[in-house]
């Protein structure tokens, strides 16, 4: 082989290199990853970060693993969780919600946690949290992302707040999008001293334009 010849092929491995990495292709270090965790791990990795429940297909892809093999690690999962094996429950548990899959603290505890989140929280709410509470209750049900739309901010850690204190819950999911929808909870239409959402104030006469604002009040 001559030196040109070996380097048009060295030339032409770095362009098909380049072409790989283009094209998606999983780099060393997550195949690395991959191959050093093993699937069980990797789903519990990927469900302890999501905001919303990961569907089976959603976590082969993540994974590169098959739909079967992935629903098949998940009821395992479910089964440990519950103590099926060891007899003794963990304080969280996976759920199958809405064609999905994600962590939720076990029922049981749920007073422990409302203590905590009560002993930790401040009693005022933010001036941020505060806005997103006022958008949460004059357009639910709503997503994150609408929120964030109309705040023009992001409202992750306000909504986990709202969520922690028990003034806002989860209402359903946008059908098209699959998205955790959220409305104003009975605890706060009880510091309101209110029945129902239907009593909220009119909107518009609060605002300096009345005409701007929100485009529809929904209740």
């Amino acid at each position: 082989m001559t030196d040109r010849t070996v380097t048009d092929v060295k030339s032409a491995t770095d362009v098909l290199e380049i072409d790989s990495e283009e094209l998606g292709e999983p780099s060393t270090e997550l195949s690395r990853a991959r191959e050093a965790h093993s699937l069980a791990q990797q789903l519990e990795a990927l469900l302890i970060v999501a905001d919303e429940p990961l569907s089976a297909v959603t976590l082969a892809t993540a994974t590169d693993r098959p739909v079967r093999e992935v629903r098949a690690a998940l009821k395992s999962l479910i089964a440990d969780f519950e103590g099926t094996e060891t007899g003794a429950p963990r304080g969280f548990e996976l759920r199958e919600v809405a064609g999905g899959y994600r962590f939720y603290v076990r029922e049981s505890l749920d007073p422990v946690v409302a203590d905590f989140v009560q002993q930790q929280t401040p009693s005022k709410l933010s001036q941020a949290a505060l806005e997103t509470l006022a958008v949460i209750a004059y357009r639910q049900p709503i997503s994150r992302g609408a929120i964030a739309s109309i705040r023009a901010v992001n409202v992750d850690s306000v909504v986990r707040t709202l969520l922690g204190r028990g003034l806002i819950t989860e209402v359903g999911q946008d059908a098209e999008t699959t998205a955790t929808l959220y409305g104003t909870s009975e605890a706060l239409l009880g510091h309101l001293g209110i029945g129902d959402v239907s009593e909220l104030p009119p909107i518009a006469p609060l605002l300096d334009d009345g005409s701007e604002g929100f485009d529809h009040e929904q209740f």
